[in-house]
């Protein structure tokens, strides 16, 4: 998943640094910041509905539609893939004190 993500990423750099006509990329990167969030709340409310219906195959797709767009946010904001991606491995390898985790969970 890592090679996607790093590929989809580099071709959304890509789309910024050299737009192309017709690019939905490079749409939203003409429209801002304000655009893309805007499409990453429309797919996170999309994720969140396929998957309270029980549809897996539909939910697979919005989460793809999600992990897009969260992606183009990240160009857009000049964050690189990599940073995300230290943050996960820190935490995986992080053993947690549950009550901790349930405590923040109540606070979001």
């Amino acid at each position: 998943m890592t090679d996607t993500l790093n590929g989809l990423y580099e071709v959304i750099q890509d789309r910024r640094t050299h737009p192309q006509e017709g690019s939905y990329t490079c749409y939203l990167f003409e429209k801002g910041t304000d655009k893309i969030l805007k499409k990453c709340g429309e797919e996170c409310s999309e994720v969140i509905i396929a998957a309270k219906n029980g549809q897996n195959e539909q939910t697979a797709e919005e989460i793809c539609d999600l992990l897009y767009h969260l992606l183009v946010l990240m160009v857009d904001q000049n964050l690189p893939l990599e940073q995300v991606e230290q943050i996960l491995e820190a935490r995986r390898q992080k053993i947690g004190n549950l009550k901790q985790f349930h405590q923040s969970d109540h606070n979001s």
